[in-house]
């Protein structure tokens, strides 16, 4: 008998190595740092993360170079529970995100450098997805591969009805053809704006920019306002769910602990109130521990929390 409670992640796989410091070096400049990190990091290997330790069986597929680093990610996976059967290896590079961060202000700055990722085939992708489908009934997938793969995930979440929950980061225009696969869409208030051209201030706002989205196919659209909670626009009209109450200490991952935790509870049958919910205390809990894929919290996590919030 399939048990299609297994959700699967396509996306973006990368080492993150990260300076801490201050100040940080002007250009042309030198200075001694206090702390250093390396740790798995990128989009999809984040929300693949997310979504194991929320419980669910979870696929990854993506690529990693044939380097240290990609021994370094894969092994970190696979090690989390994950399935990475289908991550592939590549010759040359794994994806790197180098970060700064002024250890006084928090502030930071990343360059990331695709490599692997972006050599992502979507023919490839497709096989993956396929092979899968008696499996899995949840897909995510970000925007930190190619295009084409987005777009080719959307159309074989459509033929065979599985719910596709597109998280479009970094924001940036795409085929008309990926709106009709997309179950739902996980903008913030910034990609929202970059995306509809409707800057999203207030619940109106919010409310404008997911209908451009169902206007184009999508079934439900939620615009994250970080403090504000989430405004969630489908075929049953519009809801506001506030945020839960959190002390930040490292943003960082808490859109990816949403949506990986977002995407096991829908696929453990989950009715999508509830699932949002336990998105949100996913986040809520990430904010609250320094690091990515560090901050993403566990199902127990997510159940004692929001134990207490009633």
């Amino acid at each position: 008998m399939d048990d299609r409670t297994g959700v699967a992640v396509v996306g973006s796989i990368n080492a993150d190595l990260a300076a801490f410091g201050s100040p940080l070096p002007r250009p042309g400049e030198t200075v001694i740092g206090t702390d250093f990190s390396l740790g798995l990091g990128g989009k999809g290997a984040n929300q693949a993360t997310a979504a194991v330790r929320a419980g669910a069986p979870t696929y990854l597929i993506g690529a990693v170079g044939d380097d240290f680093f990609g021994g370094l990610t894969r092994d970190a996976l696979a090690e989390e529970g994950v399935d990475v059967t289908a991550v592939r290896i590549v010759d040359g590079l794994t994806g790197i995100a180098h970060i700064r961060v002024d250890a006084v202000s928090a502030q930071n700055d990343i360059m990331i450098i695709p490599n692997a990722n972006h050599q992502l085939n979507a023919d490839e992708v497709e096989a993956s997805l396929r092979s899968l489908r008696d499996h899995v009934s949840v897909v995510l997938v970000q925007l930190e591969i190619p295009l084409s793969v987005v777009q080719r995930v959307a159309e074989v979440c459509q033929d065979y009805q599985l719910r596709l929950i597109l998280d479009p980061a970094p924001a940036q225009p795409l085929p008309p053809q990926v709106w009709p696969g997309v179950f739902v869409v996980k903008p913030n208030e910034l990609e929202a704006e970059a995306l509809t051209g409707i800057p999203v201030t207030d619940h109106r706002s919010a409310e404008q920019a997911a209908g451009w989205f169902l206007d184009r196919g999508v079934s439900v659209a939620m615009i994250t306002r970080g403090a504000h909670g989430v405004i969630l626009v489908g075929p049953d009209g519009a809801a506001e769910y506030p945020a839960f109450p959190a002390a930040p200490v490292d943003t960082t991952a808490a859109g990816d602990a949403f949506c990986g935790a977002l995407g096991a509870s829908l696929a453990s049958g989950a009715l999508l109130a509830d699932a949002l919910r336990r998105g949100l205390a996913a986040g809520a809990l990430a904010v609250t521990v320094r690091g990515a894929s560090t901050s993403l919290p566990a199902a127990e996590a997510v159940d004692a929390f929001l134990a207490a919030q009633r």
